[in-house]
């Protein structure tokens, strides 16, 4: 009977090429961050946990990222809904926090957010957050709008998206 322990002739004990397939050090994978890289947050997300129509505290990571350019208002814009921006007050509270106030009542109610909801936001700079709705199976909402893509001065009449089926 053969010895299981035998070594492979023409590579060293306990070094297999891998998936690097040649072997070695080299690695695909970036280097590690650096503390002296600029941190860069541009997407994050939120779920609704209480009423879905009060103000929404955004990622401290965000508000710190923004920290010596806080906006009194952001627009959001949803992802498939055309180019309609939808004007939010934003307010910091002194303690690094930053939350959508006027406005996001509108937003809110035209999207359908609810509770259990997954809001994702990608900042475009410019005080610009495209955002995304997920319901609480996880799946995104999507909707079109017939709207003539007007910038929205006037939240008055709120005009909600329309959920395709």
């Amino acid at each position: 009977m053969a010895s299981t322990s035998r070594t492979r002739t023409g590579r060293g004990r306990g070094r297999g090429r891998g998936r690097g397939g040649r072997g070695g050090g080299s690695s695909s994978l970036p280097p590690p961050p650096s503390s002296t890289l600029p941190l860069i947050i541009e997407e994050f997300f939120i779920v609704i946990y209480e009423d879905p129509l009060i103000k929404k505290a955004l990622p401290k990571k965000f508000a710190d990222y923004l920290d010596g350019q806080e906006p009194a208002k952001v627009y959001l814009r949803a992802a498939d809904c055309g180019p309609r921006l939808w004007t939010v007050e934003v307010l910091f509270d002194g303690q690094g926090w930053m939350y959508l106030d006027k406005g996001w009542e509108n937003f809110a109610i035209a999207h359908g957010v609810d509770f259990g909801c997954y809001v994702h936001f990608k900042y475009e700079g410019d005080d610009v957050l495209t955002v995304k709705v997920f319901d609480g199976t996880m799946c995104r909402k999507y909707y079109y709008s017939d709207d003539e893509g007007t910038d929205d001065e006037s939240d008055d009449d709120v005009k909600p998206c329309i959920h395709p089926l």
